[in-house]
């Protein structure tokens, strides 16, 4: 299962891509779309055309994209949920599924803390993919929701296969 995780932003968006296998993650690329510009529409665009070029380049089969959270500042938040907006978009249209988790969850489930700061994210990160070094840390955002994703969709898959093993039917 090749997923592809989103750390949206309205000037920086990362992205990372994984395949899960079996409860093993290998990495395959990450890297951030850099957004040029002050006018938020052209902003927009770069970050839907970034992410529709990911999908066709890696062809993932599921999306995850880390949920709004309440910034300081109301502007900056509506920015964000435009970004955000905008590349799950990119996505939909593309056919894949798309889950959200908040980033106290994506923390937790990569670090084992929910208050983890962005430098543990890197090196866990890094550290389970086993990377030659750090990933930019919009890049190892966007792999640790990747990451996340992988970890959920896998522990379900174990209840629904367990459940189900036992001759019980899942609803």
């Amino acid at each position: 299962m090749i997923v592809l995780g989103i750390d949206p932003g309205s000037r920086i968006t990362g992205y990372g891509v994984i395949n899960s296998v079996s409860g093993r993650n290998e990495y395959i690329a990450s890297g951030c779309i850099r957004i040029k510009g002050d006018e938020l529409p052209d902003r927009l665009r770069q970050v839907y055309a970034g992410v529709t070029e990911i999908i066709e380049r890696y062809l993932p089969q599921e999306c995850a994209i880390e949920q709004v959270f309440m910034a300081r500042n109301a502007d900056s938040a509506l920015k964000l949920g435009q970004a955000r907006g905008v590349a799950i978009v990119a996505a939909s249209n593309q056919s894949l599924p798309v889950y959200e988790y908040s980033a106290r969850k994506v923390k937790q489930s990569v670090v084992g803390s929910g208050s983890a700061d962005k430098t543990q994210v890197q090196h866990m990160v890094s550290h389970i993919l086993k990377l030659p070094g750090l990933p930019q840390a919009d890049a190892a955002d966007a792999l640790a929701i990747a990451l996340c994703h992988a970890h959920s969709r896998s522990s379900l898959l174990s209840v629904v296969t367990h459940h189900s093993g036992r001759g019980g039917r899942w609803r």
